[in-house]
């Protein structure tokens, strides 16, 4: 088993001291729809609403304050998909000292935007922030500034554990706390502290299935690097735990579980809509776990950590798109109708009786598999839900149309 010193309570209320003055206390806000599909009260730590966007200002800021003033002086590197490059940015300049960031070079557009705007020098180097925190830690040896490490870190770790604290604050009887994880930093430090003031608290972990780490690590007794990774929650797909949350999660925490793609598509959709709140996929990985798993008779009340919201538009769009498919509100699907006037028109009238909204709508003659006599039509409608899109399915198949349905 991996072993290594546990953070203790002592250095997390430092740490709160310390970001007291800088940080904001974030809401917590109860959720009617995830109470009911848990069977408990749940309710959402708004860490999307912290500072430059996510909850990484704790631990950087934390991280930098405590180091030496001559340290200091020679500035601060990073790597990072974007919230912990906010996060380094934004306190080094509330610090003022000089700050270097490496980004995978598909950082999303806006994050790198504000990184570059909270004074720090980005450079875009990799495709993963592995590949950037390599080229991070060569700037590191060749100009003497001090890597921040996104998460392997006691420093790190007690900055992002006054989440956990705060959450006691708000709600003292909490009974089980829900977190999105990548490397690992926020985790372990809510299991630290929790463990250290109210160790009758349960925590779980959540990672995207695409991007899951811990589990096989777990199984290891020490950190494995994980051998591919595909998600669109780019906050928490990270290759490998670090060496320091590893020690604190393994000690501290009994179960972490994964959540797909569609899963976070619907729970960004979920808080967009039912809580009014904009919050990545990453920082969405909590409530998709709550919506999809079998996570029931959790001891209640649930917090579950809203982990960040930074989420570049256009991919915000995506994925309310894709998580309003995995929803059952929208319908793909591929019709083959008699090449002849009128044919179109009665194909629309069924979808217009069944009570669909035509999003939009290709008319091709082209396909090889298409008969002389035949049209195939590419057609997207808005549905209602999964038992309304199976109605239209059926009333089109009852019509005698052909249908494949793609989503």
């Amino acid at each position: 088993m991996w072993r290594m010193e546990i953070v203790g309570l002592e250095r997390i209320e430092a740490a709160a001291r310390l970001l007291a003055p800088v940080i904001r206390r974030t809401p917590t806000v109860g959720s009617r729809v995830l109470s009911e599909r848990a069977g408990a009260q749940v309710l959402l730590k708004c860490e999307n609403l912290q500072r430059t966007g996510s909850f990484k200002p704790r631990g950087a800021y934390n991280r930098i304050a405590n180091m030496p003033a001559a340290e200091r002086a020679r500035g601060v590197v990073a790597a990072s998909a974007g919230n912990h490059a906010q996060g380094v940015a934004w306190s080094a300049a509330e610090l003022g000292i000089t700050s270097t960031v490496f980004m995978p070079v598909g950082a999303s557009l806006p994050k790198l935007v504000a990184t570059r705007a909270y004074g720090a020098e980005v450079h875009l180097a990799g495709d993963s922030i592995d590949e950037s925190l390599l080229a991070a830690q060569e700037f590191a040896e060749r100009t003497g500034a001090t890597l921040i490490h996104p998460f392997d870190h006691p420093d790190i770790v007690a900055g992002q554990a006054t989440v956990a604290l705060e959450i006691l604050e708000q709600v003292p009887d909490v009974g089980t706390v829900v977190v999105p994880t990548g490397g690992g930093g926020l985790l372990a430090g809510v299991a630290v502290a929790l463990h250290a003031v109210a160790p009758q608290v349960r925590v779980i972990g959540v990672q995207a299935a695409e991007a899951a780490a811990w589990p096989d690590s777990l199984a290891a007794g020490k950190p494995i690097r994980v051998s591919r990774m595909s998600t669109m929650a780019d906050g928490i797909a990270v290759g490998q735990p670090g060496a320091v949350p590893f020690a604190h999660v393994a000690e501290l925490v009994s179960e972490i579980v994964t959540v797909d793609e569609d899963s976070l598509s619907k729970a960004l959709l979920l808080c967009l809509e039912r809580a009014k709140l904009i919050v990545e996929p990453a920082g969405a990985a909590g409530v998709a776990a709550l919506l999809s798993t079998d996570l029931r008779d959790l001891p209640g009340p649930v917090v579950t950590i809203l982990s960040g919201g930074n989420i570049d538009p256009l991919l915000l769009t995506r994925v309310i798109g894709h998580g309003l498919s995995a929803a059952g509100r929208y319908l793909a699907m591929r019709v083959t109708i008699a090449d002849r006037p009128g044919a179109l028109s009665a194909l629309l009238g069924v979808v217009g009786r069944a009570g669909a909204s035509v999003v939009d709508i290709v008319h091709s003659r082209t396909g090889m598999w298409l008969a002389v006599d035949e049209v195939e039509v590419s057609l997207t409608v808005e549905t209602r839900g999964p038992a309304h899109r199976d109605d239209v399915l059926d009333a089109l198949r009852d019509a005698g149309f052909r249908v494949h349905a793609e989503l």
